[in-house]
C-alpha cells in the first residue's frame, strides 16, 4: 500500500526483455534503500513492484507482461517516481493508493495557470465513472486531487512543489500516464453490485 506521495526520482539504467517479461534496475535517486529488502514493495510510476536485487544505489524488479501491456513509461533512460511501500505508523498524507494501475490516459492539456500548471487528461471510458470532481486520483503514482471532470475528461492543479518534486513536469499534449482510480469508489460499486432488493412475501403483516 502507498500514498501517492513521490519520495524520489529515480532512473531506469538497465532494461532486458526476458521474453515477454522484462527486467528493469532502477537507479534510486534521493530514495534512502538503507531499510528496503529483498521481496519489499516499491512503487514506479505509480506501480507496485517487488525489489529482486538490491545495490546501495539501485534496485532491480522483474515486470510481468501483464504489467508492460497495461502501464507507460517502462523504457530505459526514463525518469520514473519512486515511492517505498507505506508503514502503519506512517502519516497518510495524499490517499490509499494500491499500485495496481487501472488503466493508461492521455495527457490532452499542460498549460501554466498563474504559479501553477493545469493538466488535463482523457481517461479511458471505463474508468470515467469512478472520476469525481474533489476526488482523489493517481497520475503516475502521484496523488492529486481532481478540479473538474467533464465525460471522460478531468483537469488537475498541479502546484511548484510538485512540479519539482516529480515527474510530471516532462509530461505534454499526447503523454500516456498510469491511471489509478479511488479504491474506495470501485469497492462501493462492488458491493452495490451485491445489493439484493428486499423479498416480497405472502406472509401477513404484523400491523393491522
Amino acid at each position: 500500500m502507498f500514498t501517492g506521495i513521490i519520495q524520489a526520482l529515480g532512473r531506469i539504467h538497465e532494461y532486458e526483455a526476458r521474453g515477454a517479461d522484462a527486467r528493469m534496475e532502477i537507479h534510486a535517486g534521493g530514495l534512502d534503500l538503507a531499510d528496503v529488502a529483498v521481496g519489499d514493495s516499491i512503487a514506479v510510476n505509480g506501480v507496485c513492484l517487488t525489489a529482486v536485487a538490491l545495490t546501495p544505489d539501485s534496485f532491480s524488479v522483474d515486470v510481468s507482461a501483464e504489467t508492460l501491456d497495461c502501464t507507460e513509461g517502462f523504457v530505459p533512460g526514463a525518469a520514473v517516481n519512486l515511492e517505498k511501500a507505506l508503514r502503519l505508523a506512517d502519516r497518510l498524507g495524499g490517499h490509499l493508493v494500491s499500485g495496481h494501475v487501472d488503466g493508461v490516459g492521455t495527457v490532452c492539456r499542460f498549460a501554466p495557470a498563474g504559479e501553477s500548471q493545469l493538466l488535463e487528461i482523457d481517461a479511458p471510458a471505463e474508468l470515467a465513472r469512478y472520476i469525481l470532481r474533489k476526488g482523489s486520483i493517481t497520475v503516475n503514482g502521484v496523488s492529486l486531487t481532481v478540479n473538474r471532470v467533464e465525460g471522460t475528461r478531468f483537469a488537475l492543479n498541479l502546484i511548484p512543489h510538485t512540479l519539482q518534486m516529480t515527474t510530471l513536469k516532462h509530461l505534454k499534449p499526447g503523454s500516456r500516464v498510469n491511471l489509478e482510480v479511488d479504491m474506495i469508489a470501485r469497492y462501493v460499486e462492488r458491493m452495490l453490485e451485491f445489493t439484493q432488493p428486499t423479498e416480497q412475501t405472502d406472509e401477513p403483516s404484523l400491523h393491522p
